[in-house]
């Protein structure tokens, strides 16, 4: 899937315009989570998180972008407000990283350092979608040890830690002066897996199926006495995705390259 990216974006700034011109930029934020154990908050942010991009402007309204993203998601359910979450009891932490491949779109014509592209816009607002890969990793802590709850398999699954998701989101770009630029972006991206948090579907019956690990069954059902993790019954939301996401500042640096006026 790495390949592929990078296969798409060099295809794409090998069939343009001769007039486009590259940007390189780094980018420091936050990073969150939305899944089983925070369903409802997208402003919830808990991370630290940081990121490159290499990016490719056709003109003044449309670019692409090769990124990528590195930060950390945390959930648990004994900071929720919800009953049920605070019985269930789990918890997870996972480091994520990303490679994309994205598209924006500038409402307004933007294009840092161009003093040859009259109606030329000193800032615009942004949209932006795309294609990812993305690795996972969630893990907890059992008896003060870390443990990976992925090879834990705590639902009787075996999931795989890389999948690919779908970025999207909106920013702001300021030309500061010359051909540096600042950028104010939240994204979110739509996992094509349900196991960020290693929460998903049911509570296995681990008195008919083999035990992953000693600890699988005490990984698994985390609730304090009485015990609520029934054989069977509900574990997770079962809604089929998991959501992650990255809001910070990008600085930015545009080559324009050098071209005689026209009169």
């Amino acid at each position: 899937m790495h390949r592929l990216i990078f296969i798409v974006f060099f295809f794409l700034i090998s069939t343009s315009a001769s007039a486009q011109t590259w940007e390189v930029g780094a980018f420091v934020g936050s990073s969150g989570y939305m899944g089983d154990i925070n369903p409802i908050r997208p402003q919830k942010f808990t991370d630290f998180a940081h990121g490159a991009q290499f990016k490719r402007n056709f003109d003044g309204y449309w670019s692409a972008k090769l990124a990528y993203m590195s930060g950390k998601i945390q959930g648990d359910d004994a900071k929720s407000t919800n009953p049920y979450q605070r019985d269930r009891n789990l918890n997870f932490y996972s480091k994520v990283s990303e490679l994309s491949m994205q598209v924006e779109f500038n409402f307004f014509k933007y294009l840092a350092g161009d003093m040859y592209s009259y109606g030329n816009k000193r800032f615009s607002p942004y949209v932006f979608t795309g294609i990812a890969t993305l690795s996972f990793e969630p893990m907890t802590k059992h008896s003060g040890e870390e443990v990976s709850l992925r090879l834990a398999e705590t639902e009787n699954y075996t999931y795989k830690n890389r999948t690919i998701s779908i970025p999207y989101g909106l920013g702001v770009k300021y030309n500061i002066a010359g051909n540096f630029n600042i950028i104010g972006e939240i994204g979110y991206r739509t996992a094509f897996t349900d196991y960020l948090d290693d929460i998903s579907g049911r509570y296995p019956d681990f008195s008919v199926i083999p035990i992953k690990t000693p600890i699988s069954q005490a990984l698994s059902d985390r609730s304090y006495f009485p015990k609520i993790g029934v054989p069977g019954t509900q574990r997770g939301d079962f809604r089929p995705r998991d959501t992650y996401m990255f809001a910070g500042i990008t600085l930015s640096f545009t080559f324009v390259p050098i071209q005689c006026p026209t009169f």
